[in-house]
């Protein structure tokens, strides 16, 4: 993106004006029954210690009152706005599956691109709406045309979407793979800095990183990394599965050349949606992995997104995810999730014989908690937490930081926390 250039920032008036000019009750078919969702108006945040409002946040989705489920970093669920109108779009295209019918999804497909670029801070002509990151990352790994002595710099720790797929793409076309192992602890920024930077090299083509990960939520410093590989030639690719919804993130300052994220995490949106971030100054160096009709009309979606069918339904809600996100604030969901995150780090860090994974100083973290519980068997300790206390996170198996993750999001109550917090305890001490 040219330096020069920033898209101004939207504020949730201009998304309440945006989903106004097409939103369901506008675009919908006739004879659809349009039902306010049974939860409580949604207000901004004020404060991310508020647990009044907090609650009143939790109320809007369809969980049970008692069940907290910290596993933002694998799934979110939607809230009870978000799932009307995904319903909503659902039975139109049912109720009448007719091209004339359907026409209008051309128009909310582009909102929604609108919606993600104003959420990220960039153009609609650099958005491509994607399955998930996983097919976002392969875009770009299948689309950018590498030979044998190019070199791609890689993170040990990012997702298999990444990694995985370089590792086997490197075997067909002969380029080579540098990786910067993770460290645990979290050793600092400034660590990845030189250490990525001192990989760089004349034939390195690209640079693939992990903004936050999803095993021990490790933060990388991701502005610099960018900005370090721009100086050099060297294009980007940001993986913000665990970013995108977590974190207010500013593409406009970050500039990565890619940028990728799943709407099913920490976006509350629909399943199978996503987004990718396709600088327009790099947007001719990604040839099309896929080839089908129904291809975007603008920038970048003109070649990457043409995928045949897709969940016009799920599309058109994705964006009221977005809107909801930025109803109450995403800098205020940002600190919000961080405060539970610190919450839940200081209450283990307490408990005899728990050992943590994740780096407690919030410059190196975010809201995903990985521990390991002393000796206790993961898998039965996970099922205990779910079944008797109703609370549930994901396991990690192998040798590599074994343990419990949790990954609170804005959703989750303190109360939530403590109660997580307290149950832990419980099982070091008696056993499960």
């Amino acid at each position: 993106m040219n330096d020069t250039v920033k898209p101004a920032a939207w504020s949730r008036r201009d998304f309440a004006r945006l989903l106004g000019l097409a939103g369901p009750a506008a675009l919908v078919g006739r004879g659809a029954t349009l039902r306010a969702a049974d939860a409580p108006p949604l207000k901004s945040a004020a404060s991310a210690t508020d647990e009044s409002y907090w609650k009143s946040v939790r109320a809007q989705f369809v969980m049970p009152p008692k069940l907290a489920v910290m596993n933002a970093a694998n799934l979110c669920p939607a809230s009870a706005p978000v799932l009307e109108k995904l319903s909503q779009w659902t039975k139109d295209v049912d109720r009448d599956p007719s091209q004339h019918n359907r026409q209008k999804f051309s128009e909310t497909r582009e909102q929604t691109r609108k919606a993600l670029a104003a959420f990220l801070r960039v153009t609609p002509e650099e958005i491509v709406i994607t399955r998930n990151t996983s097919e976002a990352n392969n875009i770009v790994s299948s689309g950018i045309q590498l030979k044998e002595g190019d070199e791609i710099v890689i993170f040990g720790d990012n997702h298999p979407s990444n990694n995985a797929a370089w590792t086997d793409k490197a075997k067909r076309f002969g380029f080579t793979i540098k990786v910067v192992p993770q460290k645990n602890p979290h050793p600092g920024p400034e660590y990845y800095i030189e250490a990525f930077t001192d990989r760089l090299a004349a034939n390195t083509r690209l640079l693939a990183i992990t903004h936050l990960t999803n095993t021990a939520g490790d933060l990388l410093p991701a502005n610099e990394l960018c900005r370090i590989a721009r100086k050099r030639g060297v294009l980007s690719l940001v993986d913000g599965a665990q970013s995108f919804g977590l974190l207010d993130v500013d593409l406009s300052v970050m500039q990565p050349d890619f940028y990728t994220g799943s709407g099913h995490k920490w976006p509350c949106g629909p399943r199978e949606t996503g987004v990718l971030f396709v600088n327009k100054n790099v947007s001719t160096k990604v040839w099309a992995s896929i080839i089908s009709a129904g291809a975007g009309p603008i920038g970048a979606s003109r070649a990457l997104e043409s995928m045949g069918q897709r969940d016009d339904a799920a599309i058109a809600a994705f964006a009221d995810a977005l809107a909801f996100q930025t109803t109450i604030g995403r800098a205020m969901i940002e600190k919000r999730s961080r405060h539970l995150a610190q919450a839940l780090i200081e209450g283990v860090r307490k408990i005899d014989g728990v050992r943590l994974w994740t780096s407690p100083d919030p410059s190196r973290s975010v809201a995903v908690v990985t521990l390991q519980p002393g000796s206790l068997d993961v898998r039965k300790l996970s099922a205990a937490l779910y079944q008797k206390d109703q609370i549930a996170g994901a396991t990690r198996g192998g040798s590599d930081r074994p343990g419990l993750r949790f990954s609170p999001h804005f959703y989750n109550t303190m109360e939530e926390i403590e109660r997580t917090v307290g149950a832990i305890r419980k099982y070091m001490a008696a056993g499960v």
